[in-house]
């Protein structure tokens, strides 16, 4: 039997921040996770200097042998249709806002990085609880568990997610090295993301150029047309801005907006982070700083839990989640008649000061929102 004092199921940055933590507590902390790191994982991926901040990772020394695109602005349009772009306007920042990266290297750099015991290449099949201790796979044993396996992470579903019956966002995206012939065609540049939106607000697509790699995808909140919207946009990239032809087929995945499907985030001996808790950010979709943050939140519970990890003792999390999030999220819009967003979209993306204020800084950098404090207070106590 191979004890642990908190076992995470799943490797992404939101289990890979919480061992960090708990690591540097002292605890003894083990990662359990299907995929053999490095694993392709198609995101957009980009992250927010607060990301980095509050991770402690020094982006010189990151962007020596990892990808690390500076970003100093955007290119944000508004669709006509599924393959017409109605209007587009570049928005430049002073400085930097956020980097480009591979989430097949940062996620592993952050796993490997952690500290914990890691234990890829192996799912969770089965949990078990016996007399306040968990019981994973017939071999792994830990007092608590934390969820951080995505959208249908296995110990979400023990606390009682029920993937199929919720309303996800679904986004179908892929990323590819540009063929060398196509890179100077290319119109997307590393520095300027570019943001299209649906003509009803009901979701975006974008193109991400890092280095020679380029990622190209779109998301909605209602699924009717999903297929024919991202095939139509892609087209629209290619005949408008240089993309090549995609070498291959698109990747689905789905993830839950804060406070649209809320889940049981702690229960006794478990809690739940990053996606599988539901927490990518309402306005934009964006899941990489909350599931950090969370990861950190909930290892600053475990570790003041004491090792009573009661539901009682946990509760502080959520409640932490709701100061640091908001009580519902909010959305970029409110829900209304698809008429009436087509008419706010209008106005919006008429104005390059709204769109800045309102789309870019409060909605995907989130500008307003100062990194989360260090973990250093997590730090084991000097004798």
């Amino acid at each position: 039997m191979d004890d642990t004092d908190i076992l995470i199921v799943g490797g992404g940055p939101a289990g890979s921040a919480c061992a960090w933590a708990l690591r540097r507590a002292g605890l003894d902390v083990a990662v359990l996770d299907q995929a053999r790191f490095p694993r392709d994982k198609v995101c957009a991926g980009w992250i927010t200097p607060a990301v980095l901040e509050c991770l402690e990772i020094d982006a010189e020394e990151y962007g020596r042998d990892h990808v690390l695109q500076p970003i100093r602005g955007f290119r944000v349009g508004l669709m006509a249709g599924m393959d017409r772009v109605r209007t587009a306007m570049d928005i430049v920042y002073p400085g930097i806002v956020s980097y480009g990266i591979r989430r097949c290297e940062f996620d592993d750099y952050l796993l490997r990085r952690s500290g914990a015991r890691l234990l890829t290449g192996e799912a969770a099949r089965s949990l078990r609880r016996e007399r306040g201790t968990w019981l994973v796979n017939d071999h792994l044993r830990a007092p608590v568990l934390v969820g951080a396996g995505g959208h249908a992470c296995p110990v979400a579903r023990e606390l009682g997610a029920r993937p199929g019956g919720e309303t996800p966002v679904l986004a179908q995206e892929i990323e590819f090295p540009l063929p060398e012939d196509a890179r100077a065609g290319c119109a997307v540049g590393g520095e300027k993301p570019e943001l299209y939106f649906c003509a009803d607000l009901a979701g975006y697509g974008w193109c991400v150029r890092k280095g020679n790699h380029l990622n190209i995808g779109l998301g909605r909140d209602d699924r009717r047309g999903l297929a024919a919207q991202v095939a139509g946009f892609a087209a629209c990239m290619q005949d408008t801005r240089g993309i090549p032809e995609l070498p291959g087929r698109l990747h689905g995945h789905a993830y839950l907006l804060y406070g649209h499907s809320p889940r049981d985030l702690v229960a006794d001996g478990a809690l739940l982070v990053g996606d599988a808790a539901g927490l990518a950010y309402p306005q934009s979709g964006e899941g990489i700083r909350p599931a950090v943050e969370s990861g950190l939140l909930a290892a600053r519970t475990l570790i003041e839990a004491g090792g009573d990890y009661r539901r009682r003792r946990l509760e502080a999390y959520p409640e932490r989640l709701r100061r640091r999030f908001g009580l519902g999220g909010g959305a970029f819009v409110p829900r209304m008649p698809a008429g009436l967003r087509t008419l706010l979209a209008r106005g919006l993306f008429s104005q390059a000061g709204l769109v800045r204020r309102v789309v870019l800084d409060r909605g995907f950098l989130r500008l307003d929102q100062p990194a989360l404090a260090s973990m250093r207070e997590c730090d084991p106590v000097p004798a």
